[in-house]
């Protein structure tokens, strides 16, 4: 069975939303977060501190290009897109949903940027980083999905309602 490929800006619900699938469906669930923490032996905001932006997606791609799973969901870090190389990766083995919350609500929903490993450049705000990646989600995405006002069960429902014709 092919993966499902959650993809978002940060406060999405990716990681919550990713558990709740793989438990419903019966798959194994895959964090792109905490498997860059276990090879790195560090926390994300840790990398980004101390060797900056760009080390840390020269790291995220390097952990992502390693995954080679089948039936799983991989929950993304929101910064994946970034790399052509990875979301190429996660393309071929497996379908990109994309979950779409709106700027204010992702703002709203972020209370720990300064520890969560968000990666801002710098001078750059959270609306600045939410319109740059945009574009960039919307590029890599085969199904969207609206979780703006949506509890998690919600959205689990509407991404299985979105992928059963795609497997």
């Amino acid at each position: 069975m092919k993966n499902i490929v959650l993809i978002g800006m940060p406060g999405a619900g990716k990681s919550t939303v990713g558990v709740i699938l793989a438990k419903t469906l019966g798959m194994t669930f895959v964090d792109t977060d905490i498997a860059i923490q276990e090879q790195a032996g560090r926390l994300l905001q840790e990398i980004i501190d101390s060797e900056g932006p760009d080390a840390f997606l020269a790291t995220e791609e390097g952990t992502v290009l390693s995954i080679h799973c089948r039936n799983s969901v991989i929950a993304t870090g929101g910064s994946v897109v970034f790399s052509r190389k990875a979301m190429d990766h996660l393309k071929k083995a497996g379908v990109v949903v994309y979950l779409e919350i709106s700027c204010e609500e992702m703002i709203r929903r972020l209370k720990n940027i300064t520890t969560r490993g968000i990666v801002l450049v710098a001078g750059q705000s959270l609306s600045d980083m939410y319109y740059e990646r945009v574009p960039l989600y919307e590029k890599y995405a085969d199904i969207t999905v609206d979780c703006e006002e949506e509890d998690f069960e919600e959205v689990v429902g509407k991404v299985i309602g979105e992928i059963v014709g795609v497997f």
